[in-house]
């Protein structure tokens, strides 16, 4: 059983990549930590480190709520919450199906808000709490055939700025992670679904070239290791005055720079630049 007197985190999407590596910096910190996946088998190296696996599919309500409920029953509610799940839908606005779409919304935006409205009563009668919302560089930034999946980052970007002022008097903290390139399985399963969906018809030689690139950009050790990302968390929950927001990882701050400082028309030129 956890206790409900110590220091109690929840992290979603800890079956694998960031999740994973945070929730184990997290346990490595001292904290009590809840993990939750769709695939209970997939955390079960972190239930060896003592952390307690939940399943959670982030779109589902009744999973969300169950889980809460457990943690709510345990331990009376978590200090840290990590909004990590979420997954990249890439492909044509037009070749992608509205259902698509929506549910690219509802892991992304709709699924983490939902969490972080069950957990903030607990937060609130404590007057504490930090919740850490892992959007990406992708949140400030844009890239070809990522209209939906920037769309949701950048949602959730605006969402954690307006919800960092409506919490702060009460004590509870909202900070974004924005990481850069990371290593993880991110460009296989983009590259894949979008060949899928698109790899012939109008946009078929812009999709087999982004796919391409994609495959080319992670898994062969020419971005961050995730660890860096856990870092990150480790140092926003430790803070007593922790950032606003975070940028970290291969390219992210270069990249978040050049579509600040540049504007829209140079920024287009560079990623076009990257497609040839």
């Amino acid at each position: 059983m956890f206790d409900r007197h110590r220091k109690t985190a929840l992290v979603t999407g800890a079956s694998s990549g960031m999740g994973k590596d945070i929730a184990k910096r997290l346990i490595q910190d001292g904290y009590q930590v809840y993990v939750a996946a769709r695939r209970i088998d997939r955390m079960e190296d972190l239930a060896r480190l003592g952390a307690r696996p939940l399943r959670m599919d982030i779109s589902r309500n009744e999973e969300i709520e169950a889980a809460v409920a457990a943690i709510l029953a345990e331990v009376g509610g978590v200090d840290v919450l990590v909004n990590n799940a979420g997954f990249g839908l890439y492909g044509p606005v037009e070749d992608v199906g509205i259902d698509e779409a929506r549910y690219q919304f509802e892991v992304n935006v709709f699924g983490p808000a939902r969490l972080t409205q069950l957990l903030l009563p607990a937060m609130r009668e404590k007057k504490a709490g930090t919740i850490v919302n892992i959007t990406s560089m992708g949140g400030k930034i844009y890239t070809l055939l990522g209209a939906w999946y920037h769309a949701t980052k950048h949602a959730l970007e605006g969402w954690s700025d307006s919800l960092r002022l409506e919490l702060a008097p009460f004590g509870i903290k909202v900070v974004v992670i924005e990481p850069g390139l990371i290593e993880t399985g991110f460009g296989d399963v983009v590259a894949e679904t979008l060949l899928k969906r698109s790899g012939t018809g109008a946009y078929a030689e812009v999709s087999q070239t982004v796919a391409t690139a994609t495959r080319a950009a992670y898994g062969h050790g020419r971005g961050s290791d995730p660890r860096v990302i856990a870092d990150v968390v480790a140092t926003a929950v430790g803070s007593a005055r922790p950032r606003t927001r975070y940028a970290a990882g291969k390219y992210a701050k270069t990249m978040i720079a050049i579509r600040k400082w540049f504007g829209d028309r140079m920024f287009d030129r560079i990623i076009l630049s990257q497609m040839r």
